[in-house]
């Protein structure tokens, strides 16, 4: 059994049937569409909005030369997010213009969907989640943030799929993980302002805050969950012996941007920290991008004695 995960996909569609069509396949295939006006569409793409991929109509730019020049423009600007062409039923695909060929990903009609059904299962939903897995990272997130960030309420929404490589906000903490069955890392992101905002009024720092505290908070939260996952999913056991390999990772700060050398989608996370009185919040993204080994047919979770639980002081006899 897998968990049902989610992915936003960006529709830029002027035909309100066609819409109504994208919505009900949505629907139907775990995906959350979003729209957006036309003169703000790269204010969007410039944002943290985490995409899975984009449903352009041929239609959409008035005419074929501007949703071409759009279509480029979009590639050029987020070249890691799937473009799936929507066209009219009856048209001649080999009429197509190499530049959208060559672009476009995928091309689909209302009279014929298997396009962006084979799409969006090829570039969103290729990796198969087991839900013990999904299930215990939310769990052992929830665990670690309340550990650190007393008095706050964590919530998190539904996990979803991304293809995007943006970084949200300024602090961005990354760990290997790596076992039989994975091996890749787990990321952290969030904005420096609001745990400043917090550590300045926590009971535990009395001094002034500055990056450095932020920093060292992130880190800490971050070996939390890593010794947690370790304990968890991966124990004691070796990795499978050999030479591994390794691919380079590249980080672009102007653009906010990170690459881990793979075009396999990330399962992401996103955590809500609220005060008492809901009044005040900061957001903390979690990603895993398993780049270097994938194979979830040899993922177990490790069953703990209450003996061990005992010992280790999870749990408490009364």
């Amino acid at each position: 059994m897998t968990e049902q995960l989610t992915s936003k996909i960006l529709v830029l569609e002027n035909d309100l049937k066609q819409l109504a069509f994208i919505k009900q396949f949505a629907d139907e295939h775990s995906l959350v569409p979003l729209k957006v006006r036309k003169n703000r569409l790269f204010t969007v793409l410039k944002s943290s909005l985490e995409l899975g991929a984009i449903i352009l109509s041929y239609s959409y730019g008035g005419s074929e030369g501007d949703t071409v020049e759009l279509a480029t423009r979009i590639h050029a600007f987020r070249p890691e997010l799937p473009i799936i062409l929507r066209v009219e039923d009856e048209f001649d695909l080999s009429s197509l213009p190499e530049t959208l060929k060559r672009i476009c990903c995928a091309t689909f009609s209302v009279a014929d969907s298997q396009g962006l059904q084979q799409a969006i299962q090829e570039y969103i939903f290729s990796l198969v989640y087991p839900n013990a897995l999904v299930r215990g990272i939310s769990e052992i997130t929830e665990t670690a943030l309340a550990s650190q960030f007393k008095n706050l309420t964590v919530s998190w929404e539904t996990p979803f799929i991304v293809r995007d490589r943006l970084i949200f906000g300024e602090v961005y903490s990354l760990i290997p993980l790596e076992s039989s069955w994975c091996r890749g890392y787990m990321t952290l992101q969030t904005e420096e302002m609001p745990v400043l905002h917090w550590l300045g009024e926590s009971e535990k720092i009395h001094t002034e805050v500055n990056f450095r505290n932020v920093n060292s908070l992130l880190g800490e939260v971050t070996n939390l969950i890593w010794g947690a996952f370790k304990n968890r999913f991966i124990g004691d056991e070796s990795v499978i012996p050999g030479v591994n390999v390794e691919v380079p990772l590249v980080v672009n700060h102007k653009h906010k941007y990170i690459s881990f050398g793979t075009e396999n989608p990330q399962l992401c996370f996103l955590y809500t920290l609220t005060n008492e009185e809901r009044t005040w919040s900061m957001k903390i993204y979690q990603r895993f991008v398993f780049n270097l080994r994938w194979a979830p047919e040899k993922f177990r979770e490790i069953e703990q004695e209450v003996d061990g639980l005992v010992d280790a002081g999870e749990l408490e006899l009364f």
